[in-house]
């Protein structure tokens, strides 16, 4: 699948920097040992470092684990393309499990396929270290435009330049 909107934006490396900043020390991303490594124009890579605490009772890594890294992938490659200063929260996640792991490091790579005004559609893919494939899903955002990330990431432009903003959602015709 592709993006409906074949023009991009160049994003701000000091605006990735504090999203990263913000991003990587919260809870739930702590309590994962997850970090947001890279943030492009719809595209995100998200990575974990499997420990003792990420598997279930047969010794693999947990299913939650793939869920929440393949969830974690698709989101910011959606947020990526989204109007600086707006939110997003997961409303659906389909993953395919293809393969297990028992430890190493879970590298999830996302991809926005598309952004509308209300909603948001991520790929994702998990790989170990080797490159090779353990799961493949898919997650459905919502944009949320009265919640935002708190501090100073609201205060740094999103986008190199206003020439280089984002697409505006195209009206529909009245067909």
């Amino acid at each position: 699948m592709k993006s409906d909107n074949k023009r991009s934006a160049v994003l701000n490396p000091a605006w990735i920097d504090a999203m990263q900043k913000a991003v990587n020390p919260c809870p739930y991303f702590q309590l994962q040992q997850m970090r947001l490594l890279e943030l492009s124009w719809g595209k995100a890579r998200v990575e974990i470092e499997l420990g003792e605490r990420h598997q279930q009772p047969f010794g693999v890594v947990h299913g939650g684990v793939y869920a929440s890294l393949m969830d974690a992938a698709g989101f910011w490659a959606v947020y990526s393309r989204t109007a600086p200063h707006v939110g997003m929260t997961t409303v659906e996640l389909k993953i395919n499990y293809l393969a297990p792991a028992v430890s190493g490091r879970l590298i999830g790579m996302g991809t926005c396929i598309k952004l509308g005004r209300a909603l948001g559609l991520g790929e994702a893919r998990i790989e170990n270290e080797n490159g090779r494939l353990l799961a493949h899903g898919n997650t459905t955002v919502m944009v949320q435009p009265d919640m935002h990330i708190p501090g100073t990431v609201v205060k740094i432009p999103k986008f190199e330049s206003h020439a280089c903003a984002p697409p505006r959602p195209r009206p529909k015709s009245g067909h």
